[in-house]
């Protein structure tokens, strides 16, 4: 069940759906430099032929927006408007249709969107959140894995990408065992159909059909791969994005493991995810609204970060409301 929100926060019972008006004004998230964050007003974005005008709802925090949040020597600031929000969702202007969709900028009140970049949601999910691109990721993962009924599965690294593999895997009728250090999540995980949730696996070694790394840091790595048996899979959901890493090619090369990088970098890819996931979250096969446990407002889209970056307990998905 969803953490309750701690002091300040706005509830997870918040009114999602907003009524369409004219776009008449536009705020924007603006990160300056690292851990410096202004909301600023900007001019309301205009769309292009084959693009429409999304009144924003909400946007999801990813992981990924973490190294951006604190600083690395290879970005450059400050960044454009609204970036780096890319799990957003909301309202078309003309339309008045509930949407998710692809854009690096959606911590703002309006976005442009592509036709081709955005997917309808259906009426059952007309009140609920819905950050698009973070449920398409989880889809195209698990689609990519392979993994079926009685199979022994492990996920290592239970954050909302790894809660939602557990979900999918259990509902395929796979053996899960879900590794975590933190008690929340260990409980999340058990409450999302793992058959066993623990600190360590390491006696397991070598035991799985399927290992699913999705934490994106060398040790979840290690620890992942330790865990596949000969001719197993190691599926890399991670985002490994700050540097180089090392791996026992030996050992991997030894045991035959068919090694799948499930990073998707392509769009119409995560369309399709995202529509899966609309499906799927509206027949009830997929259930993230446990995993939205902090809310904010897009005047704190800071604190958003930093909760996503420190992950007090009870923490498993910030997401930013307009």
């Amino acid at each position: 069940m969803a953490a309750e929100p701690h002091p300040g926060e706005s509830t997870p019972t918040a009114p999602w759906a907003v009524e369409v008006a004219v776009a008449v004004a536009n705020r924007a998230a603006v990160v300056a430099r690292p851990r410096v964050l202004r909301v600023e007003e900007r001019d309301v974005p205009a769309p292009q032929p084959g693009q429409v005008r999304v009144r924003v709802e909400g946007c999801g925090v990813c992981g990924s927006n973490l190294p951006i949040w604190e600083g690395r020597p290879w970005f450059s600031y400050p960044l454009a408007p609204g970036e780096p929000g890319h799990e957003g969702w909301g309202v078309v202007e003309d339309t008045g249709e509930r949407v998710c969709f692809l854009s690096s900028n959606a911590f703002a009140d309006w976005v442009v969107v592509d036709d081709d970049a955005l997917v309808r949601l259906p009426p059952e999910l007309e009140s609920v959140p819905f950050p698009g691109e973070a449920l398409a990721c989880a889809i195209n993962v698990f689609r990519r894995s392979g993994v079926t009924a009685g199979e022994r599965v492990a996920v290592v690294g239970v954050g909302f990408l790894g809660a939602l593999l557990v979900q999918l895997a259990a509902r395929a009728g796979a053996e899960v065992v879900a590794v975590s250090r933190r008690p929340f999540a260990l409980e999340l995980a058990r409450a999302s159909g793992a058959a066993e949730a623990t600190h360590d696996a390491s006696a397991q070694a070598e035991t799985f059909h399927c290992v699913f790394e999705a934490a994106g840091v060398q040790p979840t790595l290690d620890a992942a791969a330790a865990l596949v048996r000969k001719r197993g899979r190691l599926v890399i959901a991670g985002f490994h994005q700050d540097g180089p890493r090392q791996v026992d090619l030996q050992s991997w090369n030894w045991r035959g493991l068919d090694v799948i990088n499930a990073h998707e970098r392509e769009p119409a890819a995560y369309v399709e995810g995202m529509r899966l996931a609309a499906d799927g979250v509206a027949s009830g096969h997929l259930d993230p609204a446990p995993l939205y446990t902090h809310v904010f407002p897009l005047e704190r889209l800071g604190d958003a970060l930093d909760a996503a970056r420190s992950r007090p307990d009870g923490f498993m998905k910030a997401l930013v409301v307009t």
